[in-house]
Order: structure tokens, then C-alpha cells, then sequence
């Protein structure tokens, strides 16, 4: 795999989803829920709840932080974050729910993931590097 970063340390497990597009979570995302809402989005009508989202990167809103946060509170966010490009503001929303919530998600970059939809995937992520691994 090509080299990868940490910019939110954990590790999770689950089922891919794999966006063709970037994605806002202002206003593309259902925190309550989960599902993908934005109608223009490819994958509208998808949850990610529990997934590993792998997207090329986050779009828009810097208000994006504030529901990925909550999201998390309320244990419909993704199990982690692969992005393509460096997104600081889902960075963000992840320090944010471990500093209010207790409870975070790993967001990581990867410029190549790897990873196709509904594959179980980990991902391992730290200050030492990060290990994407796929299960089929």
C-alpha cells in the first residue's frame, strides 16, 4: 500500500463503502440515522453507520465536524474514515467527539486504499503509520 497517515489514531473493523464522490457530512449525512440524504450524491441512500468509508475526500461545510461529532455520540458514524486527501475538518470532528463523548473514530489518508465495498476491512492507525487490511 502506498504510504498512509494518521490524522485520528484507533482501530475498527467492519464493511467497506467505498464513495465515487466526495461527500459533506453538512448536510449529506443523517446523523440520527446514518444514511446518506444528499440526493445528488452516487450513493444516496447508503448508510454508514458502522462502515469503513473510503472517500476521496470530505466536501464543503466546516460544519461537517459538528455532525460528524455528534454521529459518533450517537453510534451511527462510520466504524472510520479512509480519505484520499486530507480532510482537517472530519479530523476535527473526531477530536472533538473523543474530547466531549469519550469516543472516537480513526480517520486516516491513503492516497490507494485498496478496499472495495462490503469487504470486511481493519484499520489500524497510530503515530507510528497505519495498516489498511481488506478480508474479502
Amino acid at each position: 500500500m502506498p504510504e498512509a497517515r494518521t490524522l485520528v489514531a484507533g482501530t475498527a473493523e467492519g464493511r467497506a463503502l467505498v464513495l465515487d464522490e466526495p461527500l459533506s457530512f453538512w448536510g449529506g449525512v443523517d446523523p440520527a440515522t446514518g444514511d446518506i440524504i444528499d440526493p445528488r450524491h452516487p450513493q444516496h441512500g447508503a448508510n454508514v453507520a458502522g462502515r469503513i468509508l473510503v472517500m476521496p475526500s470530505g466536501r464543503g461545510s466546516s460544519s461537517s465536524s459538528s455532525v460528524l461529532a455528534e454521529a459518533i455520540r450517537a453510534g451511527t458514524a462510520p466504524a472510520a474514515i479512509v480519505l484520499g486527501e486530507t480532510d482537517p475538518i472530519l479530523g476535527l470532528g473526531a477530536i472533538v467527539a473523543r474530547e466531549l463523548f469519550g469516543s472516537t473514530i480513526p480517520v486516516v489518508v491513503a492516497a490507494e486504499s485498496g478496499l472495495r465495498t462490503d469487504e470486511l476491512a481493519t484499520v489500524r492507525a497510530d503515530e507510528t503509520g497505519v495498516e489498511l487490511r481488506a478480508e474479502g
